[in-house]
């Protein structure tokens, strides 16, 4: 397995089904981006674009993705970064990094919908107040929140 150094960006609308080596597949009408993982173990790499997922810079020549790319399901284990379309390298993580990194994001998660959820109380009160609105339907954040629970 030969290391990828580097990722060349394409827009599309639909990810590929076949991802060829060194492209980073972004979809903005799906946000999501897709890539072959960078250890060249040729494994479809799907980062979803959300607030509470990987988010993408594009300068108008190169992108980025925060957070790193931690492939812990992957026989690979690989963990990487992408700057700028080159690919940085981690150190790898022993389980209790892995789970405490799962930890992290599951608990971002969970305030950020717990946030949207006060917010969106706040504007349903405020409304039924004001002008006597019966309480709308949950909102899909919400919906998505309570799924994920």
């Amino acid at each position: 397995m030969t290391r990828i150094a580097s990722l060349r960006p394409e827009f599309v609308e639909f990810i590929p089904d076949d991802l060829a080596r060194g492209v980073l597949y972004v979809s903005m009408q799906y946000a999501t981006a897709a890539h072959s993982c960078c250890c060249g173990c040729g494994r479809e790499v799907v980062t979803p674009l959300s607030p509470t997922d990987w988010k993408l810079i594009f300068d108008g020549r190169s992108v980025s993705l925060e957070p790193s790319i931690g492939n812990w399901s992957f026989p690979c284990q690989s963990h990487y970064w992408i700057r700028h379309n080159h690919i940085r390298w981690a150190p790898h993580w022993s389980a209790a990094q892995i789970a405490a990194g799962r930890g992290y994001d599951a608990a971002a998660k969970s305030r950020y919908f717990d946030s949207l959820d006060q917010e969106q109380t706040k504007m349903d009160e405020h409304d039924h107040l004001a002008f006597g609105k019966p309480t709308p339907t949950p909102t899909f954040w919400q919906r998505i929140r309570k799924w994920w629970s």
